[in-house]
């Protein structure tokens, strides 16, 4: 059918495919299980393109992050409306591609499932 396309700000470069994991609000301390890479709703982060309107949480939520990257767990990417400094020094310490300032319709229109290309700050979904 097509694809659509969103421009955010790059604050981790890197480049990532993979199926999407949508959220409206993430605390990596406390909802996200570092040796396991699920969340507390029993959906998996790892392997995945992660795309969460906002954060919240403790600053041991960099820490989760980069466990989840020692541990092989670790999303492709974040995607982000909004990102706050525990997100992004998590992001740099685990090398995961980051990118904020997205529009609000991109995590209007994504589901958990759909397939998510970034690459240099622009975010394709890939609609079959």
């Amino acid at each position: 059918m097509g694809r659509l396309a969103y421009k955010g700000r790059v604050l981790v470069e890197g480049s990532a495919e993979g199926e999407a994991v949508v959220v409206e609000t993430l605390s990596f301390y406390g909802d996200v299980d570092p040796e396991r890479g699920v969340m507390v709703d029993g959906r998996r982060i790892d392997g995945r393109i992660l795309l969460a309107r906002r954060s919240r949480g403790s600053t041991v939520g960099s820490y989760v992050i980069y466990a989840l990257k020692v541990n092989g767990k670790a999303p492709l990417a974040i995607l982000m409306e909004r990102s706050e400094p525990i997100v992004v020094a998590g992001a740099v310490l685990a090398g995961i591609p980051l990118v904020d300032s997205l529009p609000r319709e991109l995590f209007d229109v994504v589901r958990d499932g759909y397939r998510v290309r970034v690459s240099h700050g622009v975010v394709e979904v890939i609609v079959d």
